[in-house]
């Protein structure tokens, strides 16, 4: 419930993604990580994948290093295979979440399963404070049958990856950020109220539809797909779908305020650890 005190979240900035390529030059559309939007911390980046077309994917992600930080990786469609320098190895399908902590280092490699077909997901980075970067690395992977689907309000369903909502939380556990990671379906219409985590740093992504988020009013600001909003000014979210109804992801983090050193797939705190992570990878010690 609505009270005089409680401060609506509103729209601080909106970006629009840029066209960019990584791995073996799978294309994709970078969110956060660009010259608009640098991180936000403790995001690094965010990239949104999805094309019907297999020679924009089928180069895959082979084996490149990481350090210091995590890589999340949420499919909406299609299957991607992992495996690592450690031995870890399983397949993301259609739903599933894979939170990987990459701490003090491994060679980790993503390629297609599929020849055909759609494929369509997000990949997200999350920075580690200082004193987790250099533990061992580790994974939480999770089918869709594991996260948990909500329905907090007419015709809006939440699929929970991390956070809380209405009592209900989801599976994903990072004690330094407290991360929230929902995925939003609003049908046409439908609006939702939300209260965020205290003090974090958070965003919407409108990845399909137009949304509205503000109070209403002045104060209501239209994000259209594909869109992302950094959220300020209070608690409360409100989220209200057009008539074609919306889907966007929703999340939230503790800020770190530690200093960034970073370059590639290595994100340090200081440029002699930087240098160190170069040394380590190409002797091997990964």
């Amino acid at each position: 419930m609505t009270t005089d005190t409680t401060r609506h979240a509103r729209v601080a900035r909106t970006v629009r993604g840029v066209p960019a390529s990584d791995g073996a030059g799978v294309r994709l559309t970078r969110v956060i990580g660009t010259p608009q939007l640098p991180d936000l911390d403790p995001f690094l980046m965010l990239d949104e994948f999805g094309t019907d077309r297999p020679e924009d994917y089928l180069a895959g992600f082979p084996d490149h290093p990481h350090r210091g930080f995590e890589t999340v990786t949420y499919m909406l469609d299609g299957r991607m295979r992992h495996r690592d320098n450690h031995g870890n190895e399983g397949v993301l399908v259609p739903g599933s979440v894979q939170w990987m902590t990459a701490g003090r280092g491994l060679v980790h490699s993503e390629m297609p399963e599929q020849e055909s077909g759609r494929m369509r997901g997000f990949q997200l980075w999350v920075n580690l404070p200082a004193r987790d970067k250099m533990v061992e690395p580790r994974y939480q992977e999770f089918a869709p049958d594991r996260i948990p689907q909500v329905s907090p309000a007419d015709g809006v369903t939440v699929k929970v990856v991390a956070g809380e909502v209405d009592g209900v939380r989801g599976p994903i556990a990072q004690p330094a950020t407290e991360p929230l990671y929902l995925d939003i379906a609003l049908a046409a219409g439908a609006a939702w109220e939300y209260a965020l985590p205290g003090g974090h740093n958070a965003f919407a992504y409108v990845f399909e539809g137009e949304v509205s988020v503000g109070a209403g009013g002045e104060d209501a600001r239209t994000l259209q797909a594909p869109q992302l909003a950094v959220l300020g000014g209070g608690e409360l979210l409100r989220v209200q779908a057009a008539d074609a109804g919306a889907r966007m992801l929703l999340v939230a983090g503790r800020p770190l305020r530690e200093p960034v050193a970073r370059h590639g797939p290595f994100v340090m705190n200081t440029r002699e650890q930087l240098m160190q992570a170069f040394v380590d990878y190409q002797e091997g010690r990964f």
